[in-house]
């Protein structure tokens, strides 16, 4: 059985719940105005929100992929990253440097958990 959450104009569905894993698409900040950690930071408390609908949360999370418009920001991206993970719990993660959507986006995040 598959369940979607928060499905976007019939192109995809922001969670995605199946065979006791939540794919979470691709998030990126809602506020924009913030440089790197800034963004990261709303990020993160969207995935929060996410995965609380799929009925699990970041402790569960099992690997995480991280878009940044500039590799040399990933100090800052690891910052607001760092304050936010489980240190007892982390997950697998990948960080890579990508052109993004539009200017203004500077980070893109896709997480993957079991519920």
């Amino acid at each position: 059985m598959i369940t979607r959450h928060d499905i976007q104009n019939g192109r995809l569905s922001k969670v995605l719940v199946a065979n006791g894993f939540a794919f979470l698409s691709g998030l990126t900040a809602k506020d924009r105005s913030g440089g790197v950690k800034e963004q990261t930071a709303d990020i993160l408390a969207q995935i929060d929100g996410y995965l609380a609908m799929a009925g699990t949360d970041k402790t569960r999370i099992v690997v995480g992929n991280i878009w940044l418009k500039d590799i040399s920001t990933f100090n800052e991206m690891n910052a607001a990253w760092e304050a936010w993970v489980d240190p007892k719990q982390p997950p697998a993660r990948a960080t890579v440097e990508s052109r993004l959507a539009a200017d203004n986006i500077l980070v893109e995040i896709q997480v993957q958990a079991l519920v």
